[in-house]
């Protein structure tokens, strides 16, 4: 069968140390985990699922790391972007640096999840041709559920932060200068404030400092252009305010492991840029 859809149950995660390269990753477990993405820490408790966008680093931190179900996918099987109409999965379970990559879930919604995955390992073991249009409906079943749980915490969130003295518009601010000003001190000023001091409110909000959420910011845009556009690298870079070509190349392998070449060469160019 075409390795466009696997899923695989793993005892020892720590031991795979990239796991995703090319495809977008689903992972479920029970149980505290400790583990950080592109170098960020992070711990959850319970039923967990934890969503990865291709080339993202993760690490898992703890001695003991809890079993893993894992589910992988390649854009070509399932496009997220131009499934956008009929599950808003694409900046809310992925390609979204604002948020936790993770969610605690319900018993309920955590065993029909798990039901979903078994159901696809059922078909991929199957000495018969699987059929991938079931499959791809079992997929679309769980970023379906999670993408409502994730939503339901996202408003929750909203709820608890309301009339608090915080820099919720920082995440408005980043996303219309990020490409012009890369500078903290650029942000700290919009609120009046000392680099020193902006940077702390930023990291208690956001679990990330203001340099982590600008860098953050311009792979993900890299990745968006080298996913859904037909751009050349050069004209990549030269949108993105780099200097040149070989400048920006440096910059992203430096963040992601690979240069802009390899990952688009790997995750392809997606059907929505069509």
């Amino acid at each position: 069968m075409n390795d466009v859809i696997k899923t695989e149950h793993i005892t020892n995660p720590k031991s795979l140390k990239e796991l995703n390269e090319a495809y977008y990753l689903i992972l479920l477990f029970d149980g505290t985990a400790s583990f950080s993405i592109d170098f960020i820490e992070h711990t959850c408790n319970g039923k967990s699922l934890l969503f990865l966008s291709p080339y993202q680093l993760l690490q898992w931190n703890a001695h003991n790391p809890p079993v893993v179900d894992l589910l992988r996918f390649h854009g070509d099987f399932y496009c997220i972007e131009y499934h956008k109409e009929e599950v808003a999965c694409n900046g809310i379970l992925f390609n979204n640096i604002y948020e936790r990559p993770f969610i605690s879930v319900p018993e309920v919604i955590f065993q029909e999840i798990t039901a979903a995955f078994y159901k696809i390992k059922a078909m991929e073991n199957s000495s018969q041709h699987a059929d991938l249009s079931i499959m791809r409906s079992y997929l679309q079943l769980i970023l379906a559920l999670s993408s409502k749980e994730k939503q339901i915490i996202m408003a929750e969130n909203r709820v608890a932060g309301h009339g608090k003295n915080s820099l919720a518009s920082f995440q408005n601010l980043l996303e219309q200068h990020f490409i012009s000003s890369r500078s903290v001190s650029f942000y700290a000023a919009h609120y009046g404030l000392s680099v020193n001091a902006f940077s702390k409110q930023i990291k208690k909000q956001f679990s990330k400092t203001p340099s982590q959420l600008i860098q953050e910011r311009l792979i993900l845009e890299s990745k968006r252009l080298l996913h859904l556009t037909f751009k050349s690298i050069k004209e990549i870079a030269t949108e993105l305010g780099f200097e040149d070509g070989f400048y920006f190349s440096r910059f992203f392998k430096k963040e992601t492991g690979v240069p802009p070449k390899t990952f688009r060469e790997k995750v392809g160019i997606s059907i929505a840029a069509k």
